[in-house]
């Protein structure tokens, strides 16, 4: 059995990681904390981008959104530990002061052990980096920045707003200051291959990162990626191609890495295309036995 797994995954699962570094149940409690993005200054945001992710308690302050989502989830995993997660649009995007009145609160809560940060890589200044790093002394913290492609060219395709360079650059500051750092990466992009994908994920690793979430491409009602498709018509990934393409990824990837996301999560009225990736779990399911069937684990090409 691989060794960074509790329930027979082939791969470094987050419930693993969590359990080993807490000793217990660990649950992500999604937060919106309305920063907005400076990618949506100037424009509409990637292509692929519509609200931003987020909890269905938005409109609520903060403190309460984690109550309420918290609530939720006691009643599955009871007596569990938290990490307060800023998951939606940018949330470094503000003043050092203003992310010092969103943050510090959190940690005040008995049950929360982390802060876990998603953000760009264009968002990052050396005064909001000097202030992860100070927090990273006190809590455990993640922060997770969006890379989708290694290749600029599909970067400006999909109008990310920064290259690889900037998004490297970034990594590499967060890694100086320790600071547990997840990359996320998109599968099926348009224009894209299969060796493309594939050397995405040899980039990811090549960082030193330690987490990576591993996303597949689906078109959302009323994105400028859905004007795009309607247009051109690219290939969609099948379920099959996908599960071919993460099988050979986490083969490339580090045993240490934890794998923290391997498939997309659509909100089910608002998707056009790929209808499979509804079905998580089967998603999940069969990936596992892809990864049995082919005797393979995280990390065998490395």
């Amino acid at each position: 059995m691989f060794k960074y797994t509790l329930d027979n995954k082939r791969y470094h699962t987050l419930n693993y990681f969590y359990r080993k570094k807490f000793n217990s149940k660990v649950f992500k409690v999604s937060l919106n904390a309305g920063f907005g993005c400076p990618n949506k200054v100037d424009g509409k945001g990637c292509i692929f981008c519509k609200n931003g992710s987020g909890n269905e308690f938005k409109n609520f302050d903060l403190l309460t959104q984690f109550e309420l989502v918290k609530d939720k989830v006691e009643k599955k995993w009871p007596g569990s530990k938290h990490i307060a997660y800023f998951q939606a649009d940018t949330n470094t995007y503000a003043s050092v002061d203003v992310l010092k009145k969103t943050f510090e609160p959190m940690l005040s809560i008995p049950s929360v052990v982390g802060l876990d940060i998603a953000t760009r890589s264009d968002a990052l200044s050396e005064e909001v980096l000097d202030y992860l790093s100070e927090l990273n002394e006190r809590t455990f913290l993640t922060v997770e920045i969006g890379l989708q492609s290694s290749y600029d060219e599909t970067l400006k395709l999909i109008k990310r707003g920064h290259d690889v360079k900037n998004f490297e650059d970034s990594v590499r500051k967060l890694q100086e200051r320790n600071i547990f750092t997840v990359v996320h990466i998109i599968n099926g992009l348009p224009g894209e291959t299969k060796e493309m994908m594939i050397n995405t994920a040899k980039y990811v690793n090549s960082l030193g990162v330690q987490g990576i979430k591993i996303h597949m491409l689906y078109i959302s009602q009323g994105t400028e990626l859905e004007e795009m498709y309607k247009n051109k018509h690219f290939h969609i990934l099948t379920k099959e191609e996908y599960i071919n393409i993460v099988c050979e990824q986490l083969e490339y990837l580090n045993e240490e890495m934890v794998i923290m996301r391997i498939t997309g999560d659509p909100i089910k009225e608002e998707i056009i295309e790929p209808m499979w990736l509804l079905k998580k779990f089967v998603v999940l399911n069969d990936i596992d036995k892809e990864l049995k069937n082919r005797g393979i684990y995280q990390g065998d090409k490395i």
